[in-house]
């Protein structure tokens, strides 16, 4: 009998030793924060994007060098994910690397980009998307300039801009 009662014990601490851990405070924010990320079926993702952005943001395309709309662009302002209108870069981090994609050594805000390791050539890089959307936007090296030593290579189709206001 005491071997029975023992048994139900443990049961029962497990049971609310992890309904305690499955409820705390940390694990239902990662779920708040999930729920305002924009989440479309790939239907959807095609009846809002251009052909040349579906490719790009969705199947992880890349455009040509030296052909996208915000390659030598100058103008101040934020550049925004095409997919959801996130705001991803400033002009003021924009740089010209020379590699014909808009080049930016930092992202508005390290929640902005998401990171992922890219095998699809044979050598590695690092794949970045947005956050948001999981929209591919491009590829980060370290090989920028400072103060980061990083250059965020960006398709241009990838991006929408928003002009600084007039003060």
């Amino acid at each position: 009998m005491n071997k029975i009662k023992k048994y139900y014990l443990y049961i029962i601490s497990g049971i609310l030793f992890f309904g305690i851990v499955y409820n705390t405070p940390n694990s239902n924010k990662k779920e708040e924060k999930n729920m305002n990320k924009t989440i479309k079926t790939d239907k959807e993702w095609k009846d809002c994007l251009t052909p040349e952005e579906y490719k790009i943001l969705r199947e992880k395309g890349t455009e040509m060098a030296f052909t996208g709309k915000y390659y030598k662009h100058k103008e101040e302002g934020v550049y925004i994910c095409a997919g959801c209108g996130d705001n991803l870069f400033s002009s003021k981090t924009k740089y010209d690397s020379g590699t014909g994609w808009p080049s930016f050594w930092e992202p508005i805000s390290g929640d902005k980009i998401k990171e992922e390791i890219d095998k699809s050539l044979p050598f590695v890089r690092t794949e970045i998307l947005c956050n948001n959307c999981g929209g591919h936007l491009g590829h980060v090296f370290n090989d920028g300039p400072n103060p980061t030593g990083l250059r965020y290579c960006i398709n241009s189709v990838s991006l929408d801009f928003k002009a600084e206001e007039d003060k």
